[in-house]
């Protein structure tokens, strides 16, 4: 169902930013709208794409933020699998210096779902204990690198013990394989269990994850990749006096979006400019070779982000 062709010029507003784009990163997003499941919010594009990496070719006549010829990475409602995009400047952030431009593209998409999710809904505070689902994947290895860097535990689930060692390397403390062992006892033995889980598998987790709650406790469901609906056991939730979060970034409004960003230039981005937390790239793929890199991300075989490359 994926194919190359050709597609008007973006037009930017007064408060956009034209970008010439050096690489998309590919979500699981991408995979649900290819499939009929996930339409792009209106006046978006139709085709893929939520994140990029470029330069700045054109800013319309409010942006001061950026100018022409800046490194930017940029937060899309689609439209990113192409060689050019316009974008509201408030959901552009330059890339800083160390960071390659290729690269880049596997950085706003994670950096603002774990953000905004972990940190500006769940309020993880240092010495709290992190669980996250899918450790290897690209949101799960900046969660373990942001959760890290503000002083707090990190449990990771993976299905290998390939994907469990990457997570070790970038820091994960509590290492679980989901195929032969079970998460809810290991978070009890290791201690009062999670106090935030950011959790991408949905319905077939849901009571277990209740029960690895600690007190007080957030699980942020940011997908359904079982697809599977849940089971609620009410009574140990209100227990442990714990909170279900079903969330989206995509369709949020551009001021939404814009806070959020905002947030992680002020708060991630030093991180990310002192080398502190990075991007994972598992592979750069040509923007014709999307049908592999969506097989790629189906398959789960990846750890980190799958990027498509783009010449303009």
């Amino acid at each position: 169902m994926l194919h190359v062709g050709e597609v008007a010029d973006p037009v930017i507003g007064p408060g956009d930013v034209l970008i010439e784009v050096a690489a998309a990163g590919v979500n699981r997003a991408d995979i649900s709208q290819r499939e009929g499941h996930y339409p792009p919010p209106a006046g978006a594009p139709e085709w893929l794409g939520l994140e990029v990496s470029g330069v700045v070719s054109a800013i319309g006549s409010e942006v001061g933020a950026v100018a022409v010829g800046d490194r930017v990475c940029a937060l899309l409602s689609g439209g990113g699998y192409a060689e050019k995009v316009s974008v509201p400047a408030g959901q552009v952030l330059k890339i800083p210096e160390n960071i390659d431009l290729i690269d880049a593209a596997g950085l706003m998409e994670v950096a603002c779902t774990v953000w905004s999710n972990v940190f500006l809904l769940a309020d993880l505070r240092r010495g709290e204990t992190l669980l996250v689902h899918g450790g290897s994947s690209g949101i799960g290895t900046m969660s373990i690198q942001l959760g890290k860097a503000m002083g707090a535990r990190v449990a990771v689930t993976a299905g290998s013990e390939a994907k469990l060692a990457a997570c070790a390397e970038l820091g994960a403390d509590i290492l679980i394989n989901y195929n032969t062992d079970d998460f809810v006892a290991r978070l009890k033995a290791e201690g009062p269990g999670a106090h935030v889980i950011l959790d991408p598998i949905g319905g077939s987790y849901l009571e277990r994850n209740i029960r690895a709650l600690a007190l007080d406790g957030h699980i942020l469901n940011i997908g359904n990749l079982s697809g599977e609906p849940g089971q609620v056991n009410f009574g140990v939730l209100m227990m442990k006096r714990g909170t279900i979060h079903g969330t989206s970034l995509r369709a949020r409004s551009g001021a939404a979006k814009a806070a959020i960003v905002a947030s992680v230039g002020e708060n991630v981005w030093p991180l990310v400019a002192s080398g502190q937390v990075r991007p994972i790239i598992d592979s750069r793929l040509p923007l014709d070779a999307a049908p592999e890199a969506h097989r790629l991300m189906e398959s789960s075989a990846h750890i980190g982000k799958v990027l498509l490359t783009v010449t303009a």
